[in-house]
């Protein structure tokens, strides 16, 4: 932590993972940990220790396997249960024996969700999280306090919303975190009640859900009417709408408040940490995600494009490395000279003279025709090359391929393609197998290259998407593939347009070979 008068603390090992379709492992917590702590976060809530047997599992291994440089590892619990001495609950005893040095407690501050779901009174609630939290900070633990459903709770019943912050506060809590649980909120009126709640001399924390998509706009409204903990979910993971985007939280305290919540050095890492644990969580990472996604600092529309080459702060709000992003040129129908140039430059080729020009219209012309270049740069660029030199760029040329579809008698399917090509002064014939006819057409261009092309063994397929253009029917329709591989040290993308999807796909294979040996520093035939 850079100091203890402002936490940012993550929650996305225990929020975050009740995010639908997200399962996360008790490795891949571990591993997110670490790169929540290279980012230079001050909490990180593991779990819930002695709920679910892979909360209490991580626990156990953190101890021996986490070294966290900057995070204090936090376990979340709840208080005591009606009626029970916190001494004697075994889920207390849990988060006591955890080896968390926080704990964070989840508490009711809302009077029906006392009433109609702990089915308690309305004094034995206070009396749970007051026994509950002096029983933990006599044991050593620091101890956070979760007012949960807190801005429903203070509409409905302010004093006795207020008596949980106090109670929690007098017994013992550093920090009680108003919760948003439902996510309803909006910023003026959030802040109204923070401001009204710091008011009452307790440090207030502020944990919003993003129902209504206020999230992080509340979050920095609280910052604003005094809050001096935030709590977050790295890429706004979390159940229904998700929460606090932890990134966006950070980047706006630091870039727009001047609040220094983390260092620079960290800042600058906010990116590759982002896309790091959407690598582990399997989510794909939000484009236009703020400060961190692949599009928040990429332009496509000329006029943009004009501006950003004369000053790009005309059209960038900050910095892309501030955060480790970088600004990126879109190239398609809307791009105008300027787009062009500025996407030339990037991949390191200078389009002066009438070569912009050229390259403006044949996008243009391209584009028409069903091909797009915003997510197929290597297709762009070997377009470029060839405005440039006046030739295609070619490492083979292929004679002939075919793919063949075989349905047998007991049910399974067989794809098998054949390919010829010349290169190096050979004719080649090659043929591969695969599970569907792409997938036996790039094998077979395998086989016949990597013996005169060994970079090819390093080659991966690793996204392959169809559309159907505008304009055509059924099954006869004109078809745009585009394919992202892979080399192990870089990804590109290539884009094929023909009526047959076979033959498009094709295409973008070709495309994508190409690159891969243009790279590789092979002469062209």
């Amino acid at each position: 932590m850079l100091d203890d008068g402002f936490h940012v603390y993550d929650t996305t090992l225990r929020d975050g993972a009740q995010q639908e379709g997200l399962n996360l492992s008790v490795a891949d917590k571990l591993v997110i940990a670490r790169h929540l702590d290279e980012l230079g976060v001050g909490f990180i809530e593991g779990g819930w220790p002695g709920a679910n047997p892979k909360d209490t599992d991580f626990f156990r291994r953190a101890r021996t396997e986490l070294d966290l440089k900057h995070a204090q590892l936090t376990a979340f619990g709840a208080t005591r249960r009606a009626g029970v001495k916190a001494a004697d609950d075994p889920l207390v005893a849990a988060l006591r024996d955890s080896g968390a040095p926080v704990v964070t407690l989840v508490a009711k501050s809302h009077d029906r969700h006392v009433e109609l779901a702990l089915r308690t009174t309305l004094e034995e609630n206070l009396a749970m999280i007051r026994d509950t939290v002096s029983h933990l900070r006599r044991e050593g633990q620091r101890v956070f306090v979760d007012a949960e459903h807190f801005f429903d709770g203070y509409r409905a019943d302010r004093a006795y919303a207020l008596d949980v912050v106090r109670t929690a506060a007098e017994a013992g809590a550093d920090v009680i975190a108003l919760c948003d649980t439902n996510g309803g909120m909006l910023p003026d009126e959030l802040a109204e009640v923070v401001a009204a709640v710091v008011e009452q001399g307790a440090r207030i924390g502020i944990h919003c859900h993003d129902d209504s998509g206020c999230a992080v706009a509340n979050t920095l409204a609280a910052v604003t009417a005094g809050a001096s903990h935030v709590q977050g979910c790295a890429n706004g993971y979390g159940e229904r709408s998700g929460n606090a985007n932890l990134f966006t939280v950070v980047g706006n305290l630091q870039l727009k408040r001047g609040m220094r919540v983390v260092t620079d050095e960290q800042l600058a890492e906010m990116t590759r940490i982002a896309h790091a644990v959407s690598e582990v969580t399997n989510v794909t990472p939000g484009s236009q995600q703020p400060y961190v996604g692949l599009s928040a600092f990429a332009h496509k529309a000329g006029l943009h494009a004009s501006a950003v080459k004369v000053d790009p702060s005309l059209y960038q709000h900050i910095d892309p490395a501030a955060v480790g992003n970088d600004m990126r040129m879109l190239v398609s129908s809307m791009a105008g000279r300027a787009s062009v140039e500025l996407k030339g430059r990037e991949l390191g080729y200078d389009l002066s003279g009438d070569t912009a020009k050229r390259v403006v219209g044949r996008v243009k012309e391209l584009e028409a025709a069903g091909y797009t270049f915003e997510a197929a740069d290597a297709s762009f660029e070997l377009l470029l090359r060839e405005e440039l030199t006046g030739v295609r760029q070619r490492h083979f040329e292929v004679e002939s391929w075919r793919a063949i579809i075989e349905r047998r008698p007991d049910g399974s399917m067989v794809s098998e393609a054949t390919v010829k090509l010349h290169a190096k002064g050979e004719r080649i014939v090659a043929t591969g197998e695969g599970n569907g006819p792409v997938n036996a057409l790039d094998t077979a261009l395998r086989v016949a290259l990597e013996r005169l092309y060994p970079e090819l063994a390093r080659l991966e397929l690793v996204d392959y998407k169809v559309r159907i253009l505008e304009g055509s029917h059924g099954t006869g329709a004109r078809t745009r593939v585009l394919i992202e591989s892979s080399n192990g040290r870089g990804e590109w993308g290539t884009v094929g347009v023909e009526d047959n999807v076979i033959a498009a796909s094709w295409q973008a294979l070709e495309e994508a070979v190409t690159y891969c040996l243009l790279h590789a520093g092979y002469d062209v035939n």
